[in-house]
This record gives structure tokens, sequence and C-alpha cells, in this order.
């Protein structure tokens, strides 16, 4: 029984939970995760590891430390799909122990925080939504942690192994998304007059070791970078040495997104825990001067990051995975010395009340309005069992402070499950789900019969059908062209569903996202439809 008790293992289950859901809930996601997962398929297929490809081109938008990991399963374990989904799951999960370790190194005596911390970041809805999701940023947030214990373990003494940590970080971060990862470490570190200030340390050596543990870390990077740039030439060479640095700062302060957007998204990617009220009584006592050299630290590590995050253009909401074990920590050590109680809960369980109502009223206000019709298919039991949620949310008992955690833990888990996964995603079925698109492309592939995708393609169909051609890629007025040089050649397409496609004569088609993609021949183009690209944006 001690053994189920034990930190590492109540950790590890709750995690093991969360990946079990997404595996049997969803598909890989279009249009980022199966974008990923097709340059990894790409790789596979060409024997290339040095350089990525997406339709033919280098890929240069992201570092290939994600793609081979996936291949690497794939190696051992054979082609599956749930390899490639738990790999940043992987990652989520040493995220998890090592901001234990970070909570130990910042506070040694604060016996809590080591306990509080990784649970409140288990339970934040931003963590348990992207803890499955095939992307970049949770491997971002591992090296990012990693650089940061290294930073508090030069700190305590240990110098060389500090900043051999900090360096492997930097390397590995560079190769898992580029130079975001110098968000993370580098305000940390080149701060530490703020954060340790009383402290008696020869700073000069510090800023030496800070610059040895950069220099080790870039050194890591362009031993892959400088061989794949001469294989992937000029243009990929630029596009990985300026394309993912100075060209992205620059086009990035356009502002296409205002400076406040991720504000308002606050309470729902912290949920429950800004619903919470001594998670608001904790904070105020860090504003009102909790301001140990613990505390200064996560501040210089968070507040630097979302400032930058804030200024450029392109915002999403993944972008903050990094600096939310920042949250989690300063949440975790501000709790300790509070008294919980019933009424603590009222906000959240309110929040679940709503949420629940509105899952039990959707189905109707879909039959009388012209929404995506996979909304009126929601169950109402899924709003009952919101509501249940909530009620039992409250009838917990809640004098011991641990037990408290993990409460607001499993219902912010329960209440991301019931609407993210089950409500949104496996209600809305096809719309998510493209692998019934992939296996007719495969089909066809097999049978030889050419095949063209009339909009930009960012390869959603490549791994999920198993392809192993890249598709014509055009636009929708060059596809009468196609058709005449392949009569019996077969075209994505997509449509909008604002029109009906009543008599379209499709091999086959279904709801894709906001749309509808279908499969056609020659004797079906033109349409009296109005075809159009398939809506996604580049990165």
């Amino acid at each position: 029984m001690k053994f189920l008790k034990s930190q590492p293992v109540l950790l590890s289950a709750f995690w093991l939970v969360l990946v079990l859901v997404s595996l049997f809930t969803r598909s890989y996601i279009p249009i980022d995760e199966t974008r990923y997962v097709t340059v990894a398929w790409n790789m596979w297929l060409r024997g290339d590891y040095l350089v990525p490809w997406l339709n033919g081109v280098a890929y240069s938008h992201k570092p290939p430390l994600l793609f081979w990991m996936m291949d690497a399963g794939w190696a051992i374990f054979g082609i599956n799909n749930w390899w490639p989904r738990l790999v940043p799951s992987l990652f989520a999960l040493g995220s998890v122990f090592l901001t234990v370790r970070l909570a130990r190194l910042l506070w040694p005596h604060d016996e809590q925080a080591p306990v509080y911390a990784p649970v409140i970041l288990l339970g934040s809805a931003l963590w348990i939504v992207f803890t499955t999701a095939t992307m970049f940023d949770m491997l971002i947030a591992f090296f990012a942690l990693l650089g940061l214990v290294g930073i508090m373990t030069a700190w305590h003494g240990k110098t060389l192994q500090g900043w051999l940590l900090l360096g492997l970080a930097i390397g590995g971060g560079l190769l898992a998304k580029g130079p975001a990862v110098l968000l993370q470490l580098l305000p940390a570190a080149l701060l530490a007059p703020w954060w340790g200030k009383g402290a008696q340390r020869n700073w000069r050596q510090w800023y030496l070791g800070v610059l040895g543990a950069f220099v080790l870390g870039v050194l890591i990077a362009l031993a892959w970078a400088i061989p794949a740039a001469i294989r992937g030439g000029e243009t990929y060479s630029h596009a990985i040495f300026w394309g993912q640095t100075a060209d992205r700062m620059v086009n990035s302060f356009a502002h296409r997104r205002p400076l406040w957007w991720y504000l308002p998204l606050l309470p729902i990617l912290l949920f429950p825990w800004l619903l919470w009220l001594p998670a608001w009584r904790g904070l105020a006592r860090i504003a009102k001067g909790m301001m140990n050299p613990g505390v200064k630290f996560c501040l210089a590590w968070l507040v630097p990051a979302f400032i930058a995050f804030s200024l450029i253009s392109g915002k999403q909401v993944h972008y903050l995975l990094p600096i939310l074990p920042a949250f989690a920590l300063l949440l975790a050590h501000s709790l300790p010395q509070q008294r919980f109680t019933r009424s603590d809960q009222v906000l959240a369980a309110l929040a679940a009340v709503i949420v629940g109502a509105v899952l039990i009223f959707m189905p109707h206000y879909a039959q009388a309005h012209h929404v995506a019709p996979w909304i009126s298919q929601i169950s109402p039991i899924l709003g009952v069992l919101m509501i249940a949620a909530a009620g039992l949310l409250l009838l917990a008992d809640c004098r011991n402070g641990n037990f408290e955690i993990w409460k607001m833990t499993a219902f912010g888990a329960v209440v991301v499950v019931l609407t993210v996964y089950l409500a949104v995603i496996h209600t809305a079925g096809l719309a998510y789900d493209i692998r019934p698109v992939g296996a007719r492309l495969k089909v066809l592939e097999d049978q030889g019969i050419p095949i063209a995708h009339a909009a930009r393609y960012p390869g959603q169909y490549q791994f999920i059908g198993r392809l192993t051609k890249d598709l014509d890629v055009l636009h929708s007025s060059q596809l009468a062209a196609w058709f005449a040089q392949h009569p019996n050649g077969k075209a994505v397409v997509y449509f909008s569903t604002k029109q009906s496609l009543t008599g379209l004569r499709a091999e086959y088609q279904q709801p894709y996202l906001g749309e509808v993609v279908a499969i056609i021949g020659k004797d079906a183009w033109p349409p009296k439809f109005d075809a159009q690209d398939s809506g996604q944006d580049e990165e």
C-alpha cells in the first residue's frame, strides 16, 4: 500500500490515465499533428535523417529532434500510430519530475512545494490537453526545466554539473524547436544578481559559466545544422539559420493578435486554479512581499518569457506550456500555510455547472441554428456528469492539504476530458478524424491512380494513409488542365459547409474541420459548387 501512496507512482498513474484517454478517444488532429508525423514518415521512407522533408521540399520550419524520436520508436516497435503520440507525453512526464527537482533546489526547507507543484502542473487544463499532443512545446518545456535545474545546481556550488546540464538543455531545446528555449533559460541565468541578491558570488565566473553553457548548446545544435545546411542547399540553409531566428522575429511584430490576447484566456488555460480561492490568497502573499530568491527566480523565468510571447504577433496557447511550471511552483510555494474550506471550491464548481448546462443545451441550440452538424450529437449525459463532478467537488473532505490539491487536479482533468475529448473531439468524429480519407487515398495509390490535392497541402493524409508518393499539389483553377493530363486521376477538393452539396458526384466525402473534403474524378469537375482552399494557416 505504501507503494501506491508514493508520489512518483501517483504522478505516473495520473499521467498514464491521461495518455490512455487520449489514445482511445482521438486520432491525430489536423493540421499540426498530422503534418509533424508526416515529416517523420517522410524521413523514414527516404532514409534521410539529416534533412526533414514535406511534399518533396526540404522542411525548414522545425528542427529534427521530434522527428528523430518518432523514427527511433518505429525502428524499435515497428510502424504504428501510438508511438509518435507517446513521445511528447514522455517528455511531459519527465517535466513533471523535473518540476519536483527544481522545487527542492529553489526551497530546500519547504517540504510541501515539491509535493504540490507537480500535482498543480498535472491538473492545469493547458497541460492536460497538450500532454498527449504531437507537437514541440512539451519538448521545450522539458529542456527549459532541465536547464533551470542546471542553473540552480550551479548556484548551489556544483558548477561543472550545473553548466553541463544547462548546455545540454540549450542544445536539446535548439534541436527541438530552435531559439525559443533561450527565452526560458537566458533571463533566469542573466538575472542571477537580482534573484540571488545578497549572496557572495564571483559574477565574472558566473557569467563565464553561462557563456560556456550557451556555447556548448550552440555547438550541439550546429553538429546537426551545418551538415543539414550543406545537404539541404542554399534555400534550406538560409531558412534554418535565419528564417527561424531573425526573419521570424522581424515578421512576428506585425501584431496579427493584440498584446492582451493571452490574458482573457488564462482562466481557461489555468483551470481550475484561477477559479480556486486559495490560489488567489497564495499569489497575493507573493505580491505582498513573499519575495525570497526562489520566488524571484520563478519570476525571472516567467515574466520575460510571457512578455516576449505577448509581443510576438503569432500567438498560440501552447506557446505558454514551457512557463506553466513556473506558475505551478509559485502557487505550490504559497499554499502550505493556508487552511482549506468547502467555500474555496465554489467558483470552480460553479464554472463546471455552467459548462455542464451548456453541454446539455447545445444539441437543442444546434437544431435551431446553422452550426456544425456534430454539435447536435453531443450527449446531454456529458453535461450531467459535469454537474455531478461539481457536486462531488463540494462534498469531498477538504481538511487535508495534499488531498485537496489532488482533488482539484482530478476535477480539472474530469472537466477537460468531458469537454475537450468527449464533447468536442470524440463527438465531432470525422471532422477531426481523417483516417477514412487516408485509407481511400492509399487504395488509389496502390492502384497506380494519380492523385492531386487542390489546395495548400500540409501533408495531413501522408502518414495517416501510409502514402509513399507525394500528391500533386495545385490550385483548384489548375484542376481542369491536370485532369486533361490525368483522365483517370482523382483529386482531393474542399467545399464550404455553408452550401448544399446535394448532387456532388464525389467518390467519397466527409466533414473536415469546418469544411467538407471530397475525392472526385474528372467527370465531377468542375462542380456546380464553389471549391476552395482548405483554409489552413501556414506555420
